[in-house]
């Protein structure tokens, strides 16, 4: 039994989800932060499969996670819809679950958020709504808990096609849905029998019941509701025309009742069945909701945002809290916290080496774990406290509701670069890995804007290059390294600006759709929250540590260890990864760093970014804490700015790139922003070293 979870962005889907199935997927005070299904057991049943779809405000689609989510209704046929709105913006919510009914598939209303609902002195008679839509509804609160065992058991009767009293519910006094044989509208093929009709006559009723009939063999064959189909027909969707495989003369006709029907209604298609939908929702709402007052949490986010979203005030406090949390994380706790564990690996390869040096092992098999594995994975390792560090302060931001305020206030910015305040969001995801970045477009709803955000997004710099510039920062730039730091993530969003100007000038014409996104009332973090985040972020990392960069310093280590007759070799200058290197050092030498190492090491950086520095470990035989002291040899200061500048803008790793190619469904154009970026980034370097070489 499969049931799909589906509501509003932000109306607490993937709590429930949690709660349901017993998972930790991560949740956000922020829209949009679901953007591929997630599907898991019950845990009280495990014969039922909840499938956590992402957040959408209609079913007509726009965005690509609308277009899977409304697919995966319609292709799947889930056996019930449960569908989660926010008790606290009713009238909003509904609008979806009208469209929902439609599609004529066993559904169960799950009002969340009703703990805020008392607590603001508002009631909802949940028995009288469940009558009016036809559907069983129940009251509960995902995030405590409450009434998800009720939501289950509904549920599961209304996939056998019955609705089911519990008098043991915990919402029993508050007019929890009873069962009514008489009213129960499921049959043994677990559709309505009747639908709720959400205007009695006039022309609009009329239109939608001529197409209905108009198309009903042509729906039944497309295995589709009538009645959905029509509205959608008339609406002018045209993945719903393309799947009825409707005959012209039919279309003709009923475009002919819809012209009829807007002379009539002296309304366009679009604002007719939306004044339909409203209009229904009203009468619901009089009747069932009490007026809730203005919530506290409402109030205080209203006078926060006074501030917050100030047009004078809102940029210069973002930059100010940026600031703040870049010099905590690389000036005072990411910093010390990775230099103590720097130490600890340092104590433990001392120590490894010492055993296998009294046990006698082979010295090839001691250099493929000291020099090899310790030196690279361990060089690695050493930088997991920043990266946890970073995303603990920017999970508490994003938790509090505040980067949805950014988003927000960024819109008027992005827009004079040809995008949206919702291309924010993935930019900013993209500060911590790009993959995710990538795929969080998909919650964009025009797709010039999804294109262009890609295309921008590796300019942000991820998390994975952290260690890069915490070693070379710390090698030539110690008084400074948290300045130095914050330049080069603002440098990577100046590149994208001028990227993205230089497209808006000579790519594709149009404007951005308009910006739409719900701001969420400011709340305190949640403790669950940020930690899941932060563990994700470690996880990845870990991930990548011991297996990505743990094979590319195993090759790298094999590649530097032996010649091309694979004899041991005592000079690294005469191995195999010489040789590869020095074909391609000459490259690098207009930029500064000419050495066969930093290029070897620009190349293994494609499989992760990470592996720049455990490669150059491995070939300068130094270890994670000594690293830094050893680089003086390969740069100078001006050598190292230009490497830092290349390693910021040039290719995103082979799992980015995968990501790229599979969202904009072509490995051409992949490859083309690959050769994009590595000629930014060349260019670039190129005027840093030579400008610096002229003027020094």
């Amino acid at each position: 039994m499969i049931f799909a979870l589906v509501g509003n962005q932000n109306s607490g889907k993937t709590t429930l989800f949690n709660q349901l199935t017993g998972s930790n997927q991560r949740v956000g005070n922020f829209p949009g932060v679901t953007v591929e299904q997630k599907m898991g057991e019950i845990k009280t049943n495990k014969n039922c499969t909840v499938v956590d779809l992402p957040g959408i405000y209609s079913l007509r689609p726009f965005s690509s996670e609308e277009i899977d989510t409304r697919d995966f209704i319609l292709n799947e046929k889930p056996d019930v819809i449960i569908n989660i709105i926010d008790a606290t913006n009713i009238e909003r919510n509904l609008y979806l679950t009208l469209q929902l009914l439609e599609m004529e598939i066993p559904m169960v209303l799950a009002l969340n958020m009703m703990d805020e609902v008392r607590n603001n002195g508002g009631t909802i008679d949940v028995k009288k709504m469940s009558e009016k839509l036809g559907i069983p509804v129940v009251p509960i609160s995902a995030a405590k808990n409450e009434g998800v065992d009720e939501l289950v058991k509904t549920s599961i009767y209304a996939a056998k096609g019955c609705h089911r009293a519990n008098k043991k519910s915990i919402y029993a006094a508050k007019g929890c849905h009873r069962a009514n044989k008489n009213k129960h509208l499921y049959n043994k093929k677990k559709i309505y029998p009747k639908i709720i009709d959400f205007c009695d006559s006039g022309p609009v009723h009329r239109c939608i019941h001529a197409v209905s009939h108009m198309i009903e063999d042509y729906a039944e064959n497309a295995g589709v509701s009538a009645r959905f189909a029509a509205t959608m027909l008339i609406e002018g969707d045209e993945s719903i025309i393309k799947r009825l495989k409707i005959d012209e003369n039919e279309l003709i006709t009923t475009e002919h009742c819809i012209i009829v029907m807007e002379a009539e209604h002296m309304m366009d298609r679009n604002s007719a069945l939306a004044d339909m939908r409203y209009t229904f929702i009203e009468k619901v709402c009089a009747e069932t909701v009490t007026k809730i007052p203005e919530s506290k949490e409402h109030i205080r986010s209203v006078r926060i945002d006074r501030v917050f979203t100030n047009k004078y005030l809102a940029i210069p406090l973002f930059i100010g809290i940026m600031l703040a949390v870049f010099w905590l994380t690389f000036g005072v706790i990411g910093t010390f916290l990775s230099d103590m564990l720097a130490m600890a690996i340092s104590e433990l390869t001392v120590f490894v080496e010492s055993g296998l040096e009294a046990y006698g092992i082979n010295r090839v098999v001691h250099s493929l774990i000291i020099d090899g594995i310790f030196a690279g994975v361990g060089s690695v390792l050493s930088f997991l406290p920043i990266i946890v560090t970073l995303f603990f302060f920017l999970s508490i931001l994003e938790d509090t509701g505040y980067m949805a305020r950014v988003a927000f206030v960024m819109d008027k910015l992005l827009r004079k670069i040809g995008l949206s305040g919702r291309s924010f969001v993935p930019m900013l995801i993209g500060f911590g890995c790009t993959v995710p970045a990538i795929m969080a477009t998909r919650t964009l709803p025009s797709e010039r804007d999804r294109k262009r955000t890609i295309l921008l997004t590796p300019f942000m710099s991820c998390s994975a290059k952290i260690p890069i510039y915490a070693v070379f920062t710390a090698a030539f730039f110690t008084e400074y390294q948290a300045l130095v730091m914050i330049s080069l993530y603002v440098t990577g969003i100046i590149f994208g600006i001028l990227t993205a100007v230089i497209i808006n000038k000579t790519g594709s014409k149009g404007k951005p759709v308009p910006f739409v996104m719900e701001l969420p009332n400011y709340r305190l973090p949640s403790f669950k929250s940020v930690v899941l985040l932060m563990w994700e972020r470690a996880r990845d990392f870990l991930q990548r540590a011991f297996t990505v960069i743990f094979v590319a310093t195993i090759v790298i280590w094999f590649l530097q260890s032996f010649d091309p007759k694979l004899n041991v070799v005592t000079d690294p200058a005469d191995s195999l990864l010489a040789i590869i290197g020095k074909t391609l050092s000459p490259l690098f030498v207009p930029l500064g760093f000419g050495d066969w190492r930093v290029s070897t090491s620009l190349i293994a950086g494609i499989s992760a970014k990470e592996a720049v520095i455990s490669t150059l470990s491995v070939l300068t035989a130094t270890s994670v804490d000594k690293l830094s002291a050893t680089l003086g040899s390969l740069f100078t200061p001006l050598s190292a700015i230009s490497f830092l500048v290349f390693t910021l803008l040039y290719t995103t790793c082979i799992a980015a790139v995968t990501a790229m190619k599979r969202e904009l469904k072509s490995a051409a154009k992949a490859l083309l922003i690959v050769i994009m970026q590595c000629v930014i980034a060349y260019v670039a370097s190129l005027v840093i070293y030579q400008t610096g070489s002229a003027i020094f």
